[in-house]
């Protein structure tokens, strides 16, 4: 069933579907997070259109990819720090603790859903998180604070870890960097578990998270896609909602107040 921008029809038919999920998973891309003024990676417009994505083969090779590693990540803190999590955010964290979600499967690395409450022991982020770095070689951590003093002392080098000399990056998931292990494999048990898988804001065309929504419906979960645009596994799902997610979340089952 595909439910177009008809607001009304699309809350009433996620409410029906989602009233008996009792073991969900939320599998999370960056359209959740637009309307936090965060623009996602792929459409036009999107952060990718102005700046190519530095591999992570480059970024340890190369100190002045390094530098300008650094240099759009502050430009972003400076143009996003800001962001507060949305109505979609304040949706899936109202959905687990109404005890409807295993947990929450996120794309995302802005933090967004720790800060509407979702706890770091119900959430995966398979693509890490921006808002702390850490050392390649040591995995030492460091705040943002810190490397922020040290790249702007040193007029814009990226610095080394203070205790093995290593490359410090944003603990994100760069291309061709491997993906987290232990996250994937996660999240590929609840995909096994849960009862409704719903993907909210995801192109769904990165692989090999784009296979968890058919690992859960081959498992027997529903399947249920929330985007605004038309995704490759639209057919295999059981709901499809084009319209805004704020918009579609907002009032469907039980969530905290607006975060301030």
């Amino acid at each position: 069933m595909t439910v177009g921008a008809d607001i009304k029809a699309a809350r009433a038919a996620l409410a029906e579907l989602l009233g008996n999920m009792r073991a969900g998973i939320a599998f999370t891309g960056a359209g959740i997070s637009t309307e936090c003024g965060i623009p996602d990676f792929r459409s036009p417009g999107g952060l990718w259109s102005q700046n190519k994505p530095i591999p992570y083969d480059a970024f340890v090779s190369s100190r002045a990819a390094r530098n300008e590693a650094w240099r759009r990540r502050f430009a972003m803190e400076e143009a996003f720090g800001g962001a507060r999590p949305g109505r979609g955010h304040a949706a899936v964290a109202g959905w687990l603790a109404d005890g409807r979600l295993l947990g929450v499967v996120t794309q995302n690395i802005d933090g967004l859903h720790q800060l509407s409450g979702v706890p770091d022991e119900r959430l995966v982020e398979l693509h890490g998180n921006s808002t702390y770095a850490v050392c390649l070689d040591c995995n030492c951590r460091y705040s943002l604070s810190w490397v922020r003093k040290e790249f702007d002392d040193a007029g814009g080098v990226a610095p080394d870890c203070i205790h093995c000399d290593g490359p410090v990056k944003t603990a994100t998931i760069s291309f061709g960097q491997a993906m987290p292990a232990g996250e994937m494999m996660r999240a590929h048990e609840w995909a096994m578990e849960c009862d409704v898988f719903v993907v909210l804001g995801s192109s769904l065309v990165v692989y090999p998270a784009a296979y968890l929504p058919i690992e859960a419906k081959q498992a027997g979960a529903r399947l249920v896609i929330v985007n605004r645009e038309p995704t490759e596994l639209d057919p295999l799902a059981d709901l499809v909602i084009h319209a805004d997610i704020g918009d579609v979340l907002d009032g469907v089952l039980p969530h905290p107040a607006a975060f301030r």
